[in-house]
């Protein structure tokens, strides 16, 4: 139908006939949402006919389930782990600190803990040190309770602290170090930074694109459990494939040679109320990421993902991604061509993005 459409009518008879196709499909959706949208009974009622939301209802159950099987079996949770000592420093930092805390979630975490020393990939890994070190802080500043002396019972014989008892990844005091840079050259850095979609056919170092990662994976995250990674594509053939997919990338994709996917991992959590975390806590290592590419004159855009069943499913494909996992954004990355132009994006003014209650 559409190609006998095409074949008769010509191109601006042809818009005007999908623009009042588009205009009659948003009043009869305005009719249709009032209805459904105006109890909760009738919008879950709704959402029983309307497939959008399954896949994603799909990853949650399953990192759910992964994330509490681990629990269960007192396997190696790295996310657990990381998210539970960082419940504890939280505890040690407290100006009035508790004389025992933590006892509900202690055992877990040791069980967790005494897991990643019998995985040979954690022997020589950071997180180890970390770790030990706060829990030996714990049980040397908590009192006496059955729950925290049976977890202490299973650590003791893994305790292995310098004689000074140096430990070095507790929580500190910060000193007052006043940097070489002050707000003006920050805004100044943000309004420079522009979402650039003209690049050189130089390649972006591998050592640079490392250095704004690690800026990145030094952002806040819930309870620190930094529920994502980079993906990174530079072979030729893998950045034309992946370029086409995200919407919005109709005319410069060619021009694309570094492609970075951001990766949610929803196993991370246990409830479903922490569902939202992947996109939150991944969206703001990106900011920083572009941030320290943009200070070692690398551009980028943001290519944002849409949550459409085909394409989810093309690009989990492409990326073998696990069923709990979902793309979060795509990151086109490169050296910017200053011979072309860049889109001027007004931004909002500072009243309209700010409210003082």
């Amino acid at each position: 139908m559409k190609k006998i459409v095409k074949r008769l009518l010509s191109e601006e008879k042809r818009d005007l006939l999908i623009t009042k196709k588009e205009a009659v499909g948003r009043n009869f959706s305005v009719l249709f949402l009032r209805i459904f949208s105006s109890t909760k009974w009738l919008a879950s009622i709704y959402y029983l006919f309307n497939t959008e939301f399954r896949r994603e209802q799909h990853s949650v159950l399953k990192g759910r389930l992964i994330h509490l099987k681990d629990l269960q079996s007192k396997e190696l949770n790295f996310y657990l782990l990381r998210r539970n000592i960082h419940r504890i420093e939280k505890g040690l930092l407290m100006k009035e600190r508790k004389k025992v805390f933590a006892v509900r979630f202690i055992n877990e975490t040791v069980d967790c803990f005494l897991a990643a020393i019998n995985n040979p990939g954690f022997i020589n890994h950071p997180q180890k040190q970390w770790a030990q070190d706060v829990l030996v802080d714990y049980f040397e500043k908590t009192s006496s309770h059955p729950l925290r002396d049976e977890a202490y019972e299973k650590f003791k014989p893994y305790i292995e602290v310098a004689v000074e008892n140096d430990l070095k990844s507790v929580p500190y005091v910060r000193n007052s170090k006043r940097f070489n840079f002050d707000k003006k050259d920050l805004l100044e850095l943000a309004k420079h930074r522009r979402s650039v979609r003209w690049f050189t056919e130089e390649k972006v170092e591998k050592d640079v694109l490392d250095a704004a990662i690690e800026i990145a994976s030094l952002s806040p995250t819930a309870c620190n459990r930094q529920p994502y990674r980079f993906m990174i594509y530079q072979e030729a053939d893998l950045v034309k494939k992946l370029a086409k997919m995200p919407m919005g990338t109709a005319g410069f994709d060619d021009n694309l040679t570094t492609l970075v996917a951001v990766i949610g991992d929803l196993s991370a959590y246990p409830f479903e109320r922490d569902r939202h975390l992947i996109y939150i806590d991944s969206s703001l290592a990106a900011m920083s990421f572009i941030y320290g590419l943009e200070v070692q004159g690398v551009s980028s855009c943001v290519l944002n993902w849409p949550d459409v069943k085909k394409k989810e499913q093309q690009i989990k494909s492409f990326l073998k991604l696990n069923d709990e996992e979902r793309v979060i954004m795509l990151i086109a990355v490169g050296y910017p061509d200053y011979t072309q132009k860049v889109a001027y994006s007004q931004k909002k003014p500072l009243n309209a993005v700010r409210e003082i209650i």
